[in-house]
């Protein structure tokens, strides 16, 4: 069992307030992800959760019992760094078994852990080499593996791929994913990038400013963001706002619509601009266009579109996804 509760979570260092008040319900077996701006207090949440921080207030109960101030040994936690904080000195079998070994486990228990790690992650064959002639990929398995070993209630993940090229770091994402479809244990993962959240969890946590501003499903988000902040952040390209008197007309304060759900066509629409950058990505095409009234909108089109700079281009929201958010920033 690996259920996370937090109770009116507070973190204050010296007289700066970073989380305010949180509560979350962690259920067994869920991939979290904490996703948000830098400096928005997602990897301070998540080392309050493993005790390497001390809550100013509130409770942290794990399986339902009160960890808040247990140290971080006691919580059955185990937590995998962004610098993967390998010993280098150590063969990949070494690092592995080290978490064991510092428990003084039976070298039987030891061999046997270690090598269900590794068949796992697929780390068999490099069990006798070092860190060093490793890949970044290897050498983050290995950190999953050390902590896999412990048979934590979850696991914790701080940034894990943030070192990683764009290549190893889709790859990962899958392993990682691949694992919890494996192990079935509780995933509590920190990131900046919301493509990883939405690809990655079960239930996305957005963070601003030390606070929720919203907890539920990728889809729930992206289809029904809480406010013009979780609206903005979820979904690449970001969502395009527009105040004014065209918002006011749809009886809001602000309205928002995704790249992806305007309509381009060579003339008429709802608006009309003129394409200032064109960006052919292969199988879709970005139109950066500077609308009359309205200021720039950024549309996502098929990659075979003709449209280049300077043509004139009509932009229509379909039916069903212009969201109305009031002077708050908050969905109507």
């Amino acid at each position: 069992m690996g259920s996370i509760t937090l109770e009116h979570v507070n973190k204050s260092f010296g007289g700066v307030e970073v989380i305010p008040d949180i509560s979350l319900e962690i259920a067994d077996g869920e991939f979290i992800v904490f996703v948000g701006p830098s400096g928005c207090g997602k990897s301070t949440l998540l080392r309050l959760i493993a005790g390497l921080e001390d809550v100013t207030s509130g409770r942290i109960l794990i399986d339902g019992e009160d960890v808040s101030r247990a140290a971080p040994a006691q919580r059955k936690l185990s937590m995998v760094f962004q610098s993967y904080a390998l010993y280098p000195h150590m063969s990949v079998r070494g690092n592995i078994a080290f978490p064991l070994k510092m428990e003084k486990a039976p070298r039987e228990k030891i061999d046997q852990a270690v090598n269900n790690a590794a068949a796992i992650l697929n780390l068999t064959d490099y069990l006798d080499r070092k860190p060093r002639q490793l890949s970044g990929g290897q050498r983050q398995r290995v950190a999953i593996g050390r902590a896999i070993v412990r048979q934590p209630k979850a696991f914790l993940f701080d940034e894990p791929l943030s070192n990683l090229d764009a290549a190893l770091r889709v790859a990962m994402r899958l392993e990682i994913s691949e694992l919890h479809n494996k192990l079935k244990t509780t995933m509590v993962y920190v990131t900046h990038d919301q493509v990883e959240a939405m690809t990655m969890a079960d239930k996305i946590v957005v963070l601003n400013a030390g606070r929720v501003e919203q907890f539920g499903s990728p889809l729930e988000l992206y289809q029904r963001p809480a406010n013009t902040f979780v609206a903005g952040f979820i979904g690449s390209p970001r969502m395009n706002f527009i105040d004014g008197a065209e918002a006011a007309r749809h009886g809001a304060h602000t309205i928002g619509v995704r790249p992806e759900h305007l309509v381009v066509t060579p003339e008429g629409g709802d608006w009309s601009g003129v394409v200032k950058v064109s960006e052919h990505l292969g199988s879709d095409t970005f139109l950066h266009v500077d609308v009359d009234g309205i200021g720039a909108l950024t549309a996502r089109a098929p990659g075979d579109v003709p449209f280049r700079h300077g043509e004139t281009v009509g932009l229509s929201p379909m039916n069903g996804r212009l969201y109305r958010f009031d002077a708050q920033g908050l969905a109507l």
